[in-house]
Formats: structure tokens, sequence, C-alpha cells
């Protein structure tokens, strides 16, 4: 399959060829004068997140591209996205040279920090929430309006991510502005901020309420974004550029009372080879139902797909769910997560299977030793990438009371004969080649490892999955029954790699809550 970079014509709907040659493109962008053009292309076997080159090319006042140029990235050893053009045609684009995705921008025919980042700072605050108190009021929970949003003093680009992996096309999670001004969508430690930074390097924050910020457009008057917040479904936000009060478009309803919701409490926690990992901790809320059993609550660790993704502390109904049924939800960024810097994401690289799995558990015996939850009643689950890293943790250590597998992996070399393109080397990255690392397969395969596995496991599968396919689910459903462990499986025929249906997503809910409900009985 080939991709190239086309113009598609809105009169007769022909296309022409702009660029072609390499594996991938993304984001192309338009200056405003039309006279360049600027993306993103990549080849196998890296993918966007581990190398990627940003390009170049003039265009005439017929529309013709001329040759290409490679700005950035021409030595495979950065990620770049989001390229974008200031008013005046100065080009941005967000590159993680210096370890974390932050704006750098052309001058003099070389990349820079943008305006006002400075060079980054190798010691700065990287946790805003323990260093900025920020009061907010909520009206009616339509019309906000923050107080805090003073200028900082000048400070160099904190060293942390502006973006998130690119798994999807059209992100915006920054935005140039006029006079040099950088609107911003920061993460720190699983945190979303958003920030205007202006060209000496003064910062404000805006929004305080909310946790993570998408999709950032601007006018004269307004900021807006995508936002989400731990006590809030995701909302269209209007912020006063003048001022910082908001005003709620879309969404934003809060659909549990204060009393009755979890929120998510951030914790670092020590893991193997003297590292650390990161976690939200939600305690079970809700007076009107107990805990089940007596003492310290059981958990239900979250383990996140991907498996370079993340989580974040937004308003999840399905950690609700489990918190006003009396379980404690730990959601896991463990190492190789994205959000936490180019270090931390690569460091899945030939480990998938391994310190995944040592980070969940590392996380249950924290959460135990401080006396938070009871590590004998704990259950880890996941879906796709999430749920290969919790059937490896039921396969490969005696630590879980069962476990639950949302059309999870559990044969990671069938996966890689069948996936598709933009994936097609993600297991040679995350494993190792098939061949050369053969052994590493056999030993990271939890199919293969069935008769290891001693705890129940419930499954849920989509028929029409194309990724993980029905087969896969199956097979390892037969090979836990063949050595005796029980187990349930659940498929929903019309649904595909991710639910779609409320009745399906309502109906997985219940059926695993039960599973987990008798193992505690």
């Amino acid at each position: 399959m080939a991709h190239r970079l086309v113009a598609l014509s809105l009169h007769d709907g022909t296309h022409r060829v702009l660029a072609e040659g390499a594996d991938f493109y993304a984001a192309p962008r338009l200056s405003a004068d039309g006279r360049r053009l600027a993306w993103i292309e990549w080849d196998r076997p890296e993918l966007p997140w581990t190398a990627t080159r940003l390009c170049l090319a003039g265009v005439d006042a017929e529309g013709v591209i001329g040759p290409a140029v490679t700005l950035a990235g021409a030595t495979g050893d950065d990620s770049l996205q989001q390229p974008t053009f200031t008013d005046d045609g100065r080009l941005i684009c967000l590159s993680d040279r210096a370890g974390w995705w932050q704006p750098w921008a052309e001058r003099g025919g070389q990349w820079h920090p943008a305006p006002g980042a400075g060079h980054p700072a190798e010691n700065a605050d990287a946790v805003f929430h323990t260093t900025f108190e920020v009061e907010r009021r909520v009206d009616n929970g339509v019309a906000l309006s923050t107080s805090g949003v003073d200028w900082s003093e000048p400070r160099p680009l904190a060293a942390a991510d502006h973006a998130s992996a690119p798994w999807q096309q059209g992100t915006v999670s920054y935005l140039p502005l006029a006079e040099g001004h950088l609107l911003l969508a920061r993460q720190e430690e699983g945190w979303g901020f958003l920030i205007e930074r202006d060209v000496a390097g003064r910062e404000r924050y805006l929004a305080a309420e909310f946790s993570r910020f998408r999709q950032l457009a601007a006018d004269a008057d307004c900021f807006y974004c995508i936002a989400a917040s731990p006590a809030r479904l995701p909302a269209v936000l209007a912020i006063d550029r003048a001022g910082g009060a908001l005003r709620v478009l879309a969404g934003g309803e809060a659909p549990l009372a204060e009393a009755e919701l979890s929120r998510p409490q951030s914790l670092r926690f020590a893991t193997g080879e003297g590292e650390s990992a990161q976690a939200f901790f939600y305690p079970p809320r809700n007076a009107a139902c107990p805990e089940p059993g007596h003492g310290r609550p059981p958990l239900v660790v979250f383990v996140h797909g991907g498996p370079t993704s993340a989580c974040h502390p937004v308003f999840d109904p399905r950690i609700q769910f489990w918190t006003q049924r009396g379980f404690a939800v730990a959601d896991l960024n463990y190492r190789g997560s994205s959000g936490f810097g180019r270090a931390c994401r690569l460091r899945l690289a030939g480990e998938w299977g391994r310190i995944d799995v040592e980070d969940v558990c590392a996380l249950v015996r924290d959460l135990g030793e401080a006396g938070l939850i009871d590590p004998a009643r704990a259950f880890v689950r996941g879906a796709s990438a999430g749920g290969y890293t919790a059937l490896c943790a039921l396969a490969f250590r005696e630590l879980f009371r069962g476990g639950a597998s949302l059309y999870g992996v559990s044969d990671p070399a069938s996966l890689r004969r069948v996936t598709h393109k933009f994936e097609a080397d993600y297991l040679d990255w995350l494993i190792g080649d098939p061949e050369r690392d053969a052994e590493r397969y056999r030993q990271r395969t939890p199919l293969l490892h069935a008769g290891e596995i001693g705890a129940p496991v419930i499954f849920f599968q989509g028929g029409l999955d194309a990724v993980v396919v029905p087969w896969q689910t199956e097979a390892m459903v037969a090979a836990l029954r063949a050595h005796g462990v029980p187990v349930e499986y659940r498929l929903y025929p019309d649904e595909r790699h991710g639910f779609c249906r409320a009745a399906h997503l309502a109906d997985a809910l219940e059926r695993e809550w039960r599973f987990y409900r008798c193992l505690l009985d």
C-alpha cells in the first residue's frame, strides 16, 4: 500500500500528488499566503512517536509544489508533530529533541525553541498542582469565572510534553498567537494545563478546573478548546482572553454530586531498575453502598491500551462505576506511557510484556503497603494492548484474584501477521523480531502460558474486530478451560475493536462486576 500527500480539487474532484516516496504522511499545513507547504513524514520501521521528519516545499502562483527540503528529523533521533505557521509566516513545530514535545521555530534556516521558550529547564517544576494554587467558582454549571490567571515571572519552558502520542490526525495541542504568544496544552505528571505564554516567557494558567485540553482555537476575544475534568463530562469551552472567565458552550455536565464523586489522587511509586511510574488512585466513594467484605477495599487496576498511550485524570464513568460499588481503582501510566517525555515513551522498546507487568505489580504492592487497598483482593483489567498486559500479569505473577481482557492480545506473533500497515512494525519495536527473538515472543505470549494462569478470567470480544480477531480470544478461552481455569466469555457479534454501543458497554461492566463479586464471596 502506497501513501502519498495529494491536493484535491473542490471543483471536479481531481487530485494532484504533492509528495510521495515516504511510507506515511501527516499534518500538511499551508502558510497563510499560500506560498509554503509543511508536512510530517516517516518511514517504516519508525513510528510517529519514535522518529519523523519535518518537510517544507515552496508553492508557486499556479499551485505547483517545488522540491521539498527536510528541515528537521533527518538524523532520525527526534519525533516531530503538528507543524503550523504564525501569522507572519514563520514555521513552528513540536519536537522532542530536547526530551519533551515542545514548540520549536525556524530562525535563520535553523531550529530553535519557540519565542519565549528559552532553553528547556533541567530542573523545572514538574508538578504544577504542588506549586500553584487556583481558586475557582462554578455558576450553575454553565458560566465559570476563574481567578489566579495573573502572569508569572519569566521562566524557561517547563520540561514537559505539550502533546500526546500522535495516534490520530488533526490534533491541535498548541497555538501560535499574535506578538509571539503561545497557547499551550501542557502535560505534567499526567495532569493537563492550559497556558498562555508570552514572548518573554511569562505564563498564565487558564481554566483551572479542567485537567485535559484538546483542539485549541482562538479569535480576537476568546480561546476555545475541548476540555475534560475529574468531575465533568467533556466540554467545549470559550475562555475570555482578557480576564480568563470562561463559558461552557456545550457538554460539561456533572453526572455525580460531589459527595458521590471519587476524585483522582496522583501518585508516583518505585518500580524496577530503580525507576518509577505514575498512577491515579480513586478510593471508593458511595456512602449508601459499603465495600464488599470488610476492612480495606478491593482494587481494580486499569491498564490503558496503545500501549504507547496514557490515562488522564478526567471523569470516566467506568471508574466511577467501580468506586460506587465499593472498589478502589488505580489507573496506571506504566513506563512507556506518553506524556512523560521521550525517554519514558521509548522505555517500552523491546520490553512490552515485562516492564508494564512489573509496574502493575509494583503499584498493587505500593497501595497495599500504604494501607489503601487489600492486596489479597486485587483484580487487573485492560482493553486491547491493556488486555495483553493484564493477561501477562495473570500468567507471570501470582498476585491477582482475577482479571478481565477486553479484546486483549493473547498471541502477539499472530497479531503481527494480520495487523495493518501503520502498526506493521510496532510488535518488532515492542518485543523484537519474531525470528531472531522467537524465544522472547514465546516467553511473553499468554496463550502459550495458559497453564500458568490460576486466577479466573472474563473475556469480552467484538465479532467484527479486525485487529484482535475473535479466534485469538477464543483460542485463549479454550486453552484456559482445558487447564481447568474458571472462564467467562462474552461475544458481541456486531462490535469492532473498541465497543461503541451503550447497551454493550453497560452489559460488559455489569458482567465484569458480577464476575469479581463471586470471587470475593
